[in-house]
C-alpha cells in the first residue's frame, strides 16, 4: 500500500473556493471539563492548517494545557483546553500599526544587543518592539523600528542600505571560520510585518543551532543542566507506517507552538498528536510523516529530528535573572540600558521589547559573561544605576525551581503508560470513527 502524502494540485481560485465551501467550524465548550475551556475545531484539511490553529491562539496569550489532533485524510478535528489566558508585561508587535522590520542572525558575544542598540540610536532609529534569543553560541532577533523625526517606516534605500551596512559588520566581528569566510551572519531590512516567533525559530534553525558540537566542546553539560534537559525520543510504528514523536519537559507557555513549528519547518506533517501539561512536566506526542508521504527511513534524520526538537525547546527556556524595565520610551533609551548591563559584566540571553502608550515596557534575561548568575550585589548596583521605580527583578524562588527539576528528573525513567500519561498509541487500535470521537473529546472531561 502506497502512504504517500496525496494531494492533487489546484489553484489558488479553487482552494479559495473549497475553504469558502467547507469552513473550519469552532465551537468553544465550558461545559464538557470542570477545569478546563475546551475548543474545538474541524474543518477540511490543508498543509500547515494546524500550526496556523496553535499559532492564533499563542498570540492570543492562551495557555494550552491540553490538546488533541486528528488530521489523517480529508478532514482535520482538533481540540485544545485552557484555563486562562497568560498576562504579559508587554503587548503583541503585530499590534503596531506601520514599521520596518529588521532580522539579525549571528553568532552571540557578551555586549552585541548594546552594539545593535547603539548603532541604530546613532541613525536615529526608534525600536518600537523586539524580541532576541540565544542558544548554543547563537543570536537570533527580530526588530521593529521606525524613523525617528517622522514617526513612520525608513523607506529610503540608502537610509536602509546605511543600516544593513553597519548591523551586519556589527554581527561580522573580528570572528572568522576556518574556510576564511564570516560566521553565519545576516542582517535583512524590510518594511512590513513577519510573525517574529516563527521567523526566530527559522533563523537559529538556518544557523544550526541544533548543533550540539559547542555545548559538547564548551563542557558545558553539568548534572544541573542534564535536570533541564528535554527528553525527545523519535520511533517507527510499523502498524501505520508512522514515525511517533515523543517529547517530555518541564512545562512553560508556548511549548506546543515551539514543537509544531519545528516540525512543519522541517516539512513534516502531523497526522495525529496528543500533548498534555500536568504539573511541572509537560508530554507531547506526535505521529508524523514527511511532505513526501513517508516516515523517517535514516538513522541521521532521527537525530536530526531529535536534536531540532531539543534545540526549539531550549531557545525559549527562561535561563538567567529576569529584569523588568518600565518606563517613557524614548529614542536611545535601550542602548542606554543595555550600555549599563554591558559595563556591569551583565549578558543578555533573551530579551522581550514592546511599548505601550508612549511606555517602554522590557523584560531581559541576564546573566554573567560565562553564563553563570549574576550577582545580587551588581544587580542592586545596576538598579541604583537605572532607577529602583524603573528595573525589577522578577521573584525567583530557587527552591522552588530545584523542586520542579528534582520532579521532573526522578519521573524521567517513567513511561506514559506507567504516569497515566494519555498516549495514541491505544486508540489507533480502535477502528470505530465514533468511538474514537468520543474518547478524543471525552478526555478533556
Amino acid at each position: 500500500m502506497d502512504f504517500r502524502y496525496f494531494s492533487m494540485p489546484t489553484d489558488d481560485e479553487f482552494e479559495k473556493l473549497l475553504i469558502r465551501m467547507n469552513p473550519p467550524r469552532v465551537t468553544v465548550d465550558n461545559s464538557s471539563s470542570k477545569t478546563d475551556t475546551l475548543i474545538k475545531v474541524d474543518g477540511a484539511n490543508r498543509r500547515g492548517i494546524l500550526l496556523k490553529m496553535v499559532q492564533t491562539l499563542i498570540d492570543m496569550n492562551i495557555i494550552i494545557n491540553r490538546a488533541y489532533i486528528s488530521s489523517d485524510g480529508e478532514w482535520f478535528m482538533d481540540a485544545f483546553g485552557f484555563q486562562a489566558l497568560r498576562r504579559s508585561i508587554g503587548v503583541e508587535v503585530e499590534s503596531i500599526l506601520e514599521h520596518t522590520t529588521i532580522e539579525l542572525t549571528g553568532k552571540d558575544r557578551p555586549g552585541l544587543l548594546s552594539e545593535i542598540f547603539a548603532i541604530l540610536a546613532d541613525l536615529k532609529c526608534n525600536v518600537l518592539a523586539a524580541e532576541v534569543w540565544t542558544h548554543n553560541s547563537r543570536m537570533a532577533s527580530v526588530l521593529y523600528i521606525t524613523d525617528e523625526a517622522t514617526k513612520l517606516p525608513i523607506n529610503n534605500p540608502e537610509h536602509l542600505a546605511k543600516i544593513k551596512q553597519l548591523l551586519f559588520y556589527i554581527l561580522r566581528g573580528d570572528i572568522e571560520n576556518k574556510s576564511g569566510g564570516v560566521d553565519a551572519n545576516t542582517a535583512v531590512v524590510s518594511v512590513g510585518s513577519t510573525h517574529k516567533e516563527r521567523r526566530l525559530h527559522q533563523m537559529m534553525y538556518a544557523n544550526r543551532d541544533y548543533d550540539t558540537c559547542d555545548e559538547d566542546c564548551n563542557g558545558s553539560t553539568s548534572d544541573e543542566s542534564n535536570k533541564k534537559k528535554p527528553i525527545v525520543t523519535v520511533d517507527y510504528c510499523a502498524d501505520k507506517v508512522y514515525t511517533v514523536v515523543n517529547l517530555r519537559c518541564l512545562d512553560r507557555p508556548k511549548l506546543l507552538f515551539d514543537a509544531v513549528c519545528t516540525l512543519t519547518d522541517m516539512q513534516y506533517v502531523v497526522y495525529h498528536g496528543t500533548a498534555i501539561a500536568e504539573g511541572p512536566e509537560a508530554y507531547q506526542e506526535y505521529y508524523i510523516r514527511h511532505i513526501d508521504g513517508y516516515p523517517i527511513s535514516s538513522e541521521a534524520e532521527r537525530q536530526r529530528v531529535i536534536h531540532c526538537l531539543e534545540a526549539a525547546i531550549k531557545r525559549r527556556t527562561s535561563e538567567g535573572i529576569q529584569l523588568e524595565f518600565c518606563c517613557e520610551d524614548r529614542v536611545g533609551l535601550l542602548s542606554d540600558v543595555t550600555r549599563i548591563f554591558r559595563e556591569n559584566g551583565f549578558s543578555v540571553i533573551r530579551a522581550e521589547v514592546t511599548t505601550r502608550d508612549c511606555k517602554a515596557m522590557n523584560v531581559f534575561y541576564v546573566a554573567d559573561a560565562y553564563g553563570a548568575p549574576v550577582k545580587t550585589e551588581t544587580i542592586e548596583a545596576v538598579r541604583k544605576e537605572i532607577g529602583f521605580t524603573i528595573l525589577h527583578v522578577k521573584n525567583n524562588d530557587n527552591n522552588n525551581n530545584n523542586n520542579v527539576m528534582n520532579a521532573f528528573s526522578s519521573s524521567k525513567d517513567t513511561t506514559p503508560q506507567e504516569s497515566g500519561t494519555f498516549s495514541l498509541s491505544n486508540l489507533f487500535k480502535m477502528r470505530s470513527v465514533k468511538f474514537f470521537c468520543k474518547s478524543f473529546m471525552g478526555s478533556f472531561s
